[in-house]
């Protein structure tokens, strides 16, 4: 899976953080990826986030509600060049398996000068 154009401390960052978001030490990762301030979209809701605990309580409320799952299909520069659009599928995990969705979303990031998560936005995958 290329990544296209991507800087390699923003592939690095994204990398890890679909590969934790599934696991137990999400929360212990927020720090290393989330900038403080971040803002998230609260998909379920419709509204957006602030802060990293707001972005844990979400997730918390999601993996109480299943055990959602995303697995990293593809990183490329977005077109103004300043963003990251990561393909992504999604899942939920249940006990007659794992269940993925048939197409992919994108999640698309921005980095603040930190080189932490500042935003990210979903949008319809391509």
């Amino acid at each position: 899976m290329a990544a296209e154009g991507v800087p390699a401390a923003q592939e690095e960052l994204l990398r890890r953080m679909y590969e934790v978001f599934s696991t137990d030490v999400r929360d212990a990762f927020v720090p290393h990826c989330l900038a403080p301030d971040v803002d998230w979209p609260n998909v379920l809701d419709g509204v957006r986030l602030h802060g990293r605990a707001a972005v844990q309580a979400y997730w918390a409320r999601q993996f109480a509600a299943g055990h959602p799952l995303v697995r990293l299909e593809g990183l490329r520069l977005d077109g103004d060049g300043a963003s990251v659009v990561a393909s992504v599928r999604q899942g939920m995990r249940d006990a007659g398996g794992d269940h993925w969705a048939d197409g992919t979303v994108e999640h698309v990031y921005r980095f603040d000068g930190d080189g932490l998560v500042a935003r990210m936005d979903v949008r319809a995958g391509s």
